[in-house]
């Protein structure tokens, strides 16, 4: 099990000599052996089983730097196959490795399978987590950090330390049991607590006072959003999910799910401890998950009562979201500012306008985009289209545009050209918060809007410096939209990040692809691939 106790001093004393050895030689191997088991935890008080890697809850962080090439052996010793994905990681050129149904087959049980990837051209905050059977809500999630290379300044001074929160709802019940839940047609309950870092009340974090420490936040849950903040102490944004960011000062920060967010602290007030605290947005019931900030001069234990979050309120959250700003001149993971490539400028080539909902199939709750509602096939879709094999999914089986036809079930793949520039609006029709994924990208999140989104609404996007991430949340009841410039051939998921939501259907495919076939655009299939589905008998 993790150890309920975090020391920030000296961190970066080890973190220093790891990365001077690392960047001698540019593009080094990295190689570990993942165990992934079942365990015995109690989160909540009491007990469950949840899902460990190498014995721990959360996982092992898995810590790189850029261009960094990640051998990673995954041993699955549970009872059902597995899968990691690598939450935020483009994956250049190299689908493959992407972790999630459509593009691999599962780790049968008490088998292997060993990914080998590149985290190319990347900085910052990531997080990696089950793309199966719902194990997710099991555990098996851990943070993924990519830091820079020692060419390669980032644009605040180096931190005494960093910190690791990985925040999100929690069940009691088991994820078998939740997965019945959902195959029966209902949806998830509203969730037992949150977390941080695998406990309601979390560990000590201790600093000593007058020095920075980098704090990196995630949220790994399920379902809810989440409040950050820490008592008594403003926060700096320098990163959003391996964009720096410019750097605004903040009393607490709405995280919704599957987004990554890293701030500076800088213990400036007087010696005693502080609240640490992550409460749910927007729920009647409110969940609370707390830590404790120690100064190491302190002889005073928390006190008073836990600071609010700010008030029940979609529209502050929103207006929040927009002060969020891309740094055109701090470095990206190559030595050129984040705003060389200016994305403002670039004519799209075409829209996609994608309408969330949640229909009755068979009497049975489903989540669709756009009148379709994602069934899952028993064979990738990236291997269904390597090897030609029919039957598997539908060549640009979902409308581009919202319709008002009745809803089925498909697995719709929409074709794109390398190198297309395309806007995509996400509508959210619903009266909850969402959340959106792209694997393979990162993209301009360029405005948020509430009602339905027309045309016209374009003229308010921010061209200039949109902050560039990977995840999106939708306000209920309005729109967000993105500009991605699709420059990494291979089969990639757009999911919603609400993993009941995904489950039910509320995802599809976009296949990157151009007739030129070379390994400057796409490595072939990996000499290990595992086969399943229709896709059994065939040979990398």
């Amino acid at each position: 099990m993790r150890t309920n106790t975090a020391v920030l001093v000296g961190f970066f004393c080890c973190a220093a000599a790891l990365l001077g050895s690392a960047v001698i030689a540019e593009d080094a191997y990295r190689y570990f052996t993942w165990t992934v088991t079942y365990g015995t935890a109690y989160p909540l008080g009491v007990p469950q089983q949840v899902i460990l890697i190498n014995g721990q809850f959360p996982g092992p962080s898995l810590d790189c730097v850029t261009n960094d090439n990640i051998i990673l052996d995954v041993i699955n010793l549970l009872d059902e196959p597995f899968l990691l994905t690598w939450n935020g990681i483009k994956q250049r050129k190299n689908s493959w490795q992407d972790g999630v149904l459509g593009t691999n087959c599962p780790i049968p049980p008490k088998s292997n399978y060993t990914y080998k990837f590149q985290a190319k051209d990347q900085i910052g905050t990531f997080t990696y987590f089950p793309s199966t059977a719902l194990h997710r809500a099991a555990g098996g999630f851990g943070a993924l950090y990519v830091r820079q290379r020692s060419v390669i300044p980032v644009p605040y001074d180096l931190p005494t330390g960093e910190m690791s929160l990985l925040i999100g709802d929690w069940y009691k019940a088991g994820h078998k049991s939740l997965r019945q839940t959902l195959d029966s047609g209902k949806t998830l309950p509203f969730p037992d607590g949150l977390l941080i870092n695998g406990m309601p009340q979390f560990t000590t974090f201790t600093g000593d006072q007058g020095k920075t420490f980098l704090f990196r936040i995630s949220n790994v849950g399920l379902s809810l959003s989440f409040n950050f903040r820490i008592q008594g102490h403003k926060m700096k944004l320098v990163e959003i999910e391996g964009s720096h960011t410019i750097q605004s000062l903040y009393d607490s920060l709405d995280i919704h799910v599957g987004q990554s967010y890293s701030v500076l602290v800088t213990l400036d007030q007087p010696p005693k401890d502080y609240y640490i605290i992550a409460t749910s947005r927007f729920t009647k019931t409110v969940l609370t998950a707390t830590a404790t900030l120690h100064y190491s001069n302190s002889n005073s234990p928390v006190s008073g009562p836990i600071p609010a979050a700010p008030a029940l309120n979609y529209h502050w959250s929103m207006l929040q979201a927009r002060t969020f700003r891309w740094n055109l001149t701090a470095n990206a993971a190559r030595p050129n500012p984040q705003g060389s490539y200016r994305y403002g400028n670039i004519t799209r080539s075409r829209s996609l306008y994608f309408a969330s909902s949640a229909p009755l199939i068979n009497n049975k709750q489903r989540f669709a985009v756009n009148g379709v509602s994602f069934d899952l096939p028993n064979t990738p879709l990236k291997l269904a289209d390597y090897f030609n094999i029919p039957g598997v999914f539908t060549w640009d089986g979902i409308p581009t545009v919202p319709n008002n036809g009745p809803v089925i079930l498909g697995t719709p793949v929409i074709r794109a050209n390398l190198h297309e520039f395309i806007e995509i609006i996400f509508q959210n029709t619903e009266n909850t918060m969402q959340s959106w994924h792209l694997d393979g990208y990162d993209f301009w999140v360029v405005g948020y809007g509430s009602g339905q989104w027309i045309p016209k609404k374009r003229k308010s996007y921010n061209l200039v410096d949109a902050v560039a991430r990977h995840t999106v949340q939708v306000y209920p009841n309005g729109w967000s939209a993105i500009l991605v410039s699709l420059d990494n051939q291979g089969m990639w998921n757009v999911r919603s990040a609400m993993w009941g939501r995904q489950y039910l259907g509320q995802q599809l495919y976009i296949r990157v692809w151009t007739s030129e076939k070379s390994f400057a655009n796409e490595y072939d299939i990996p000499r290990n691939a595992l086969f399943c589905g229709k896709a059994i008998g065939h040979h990398s």
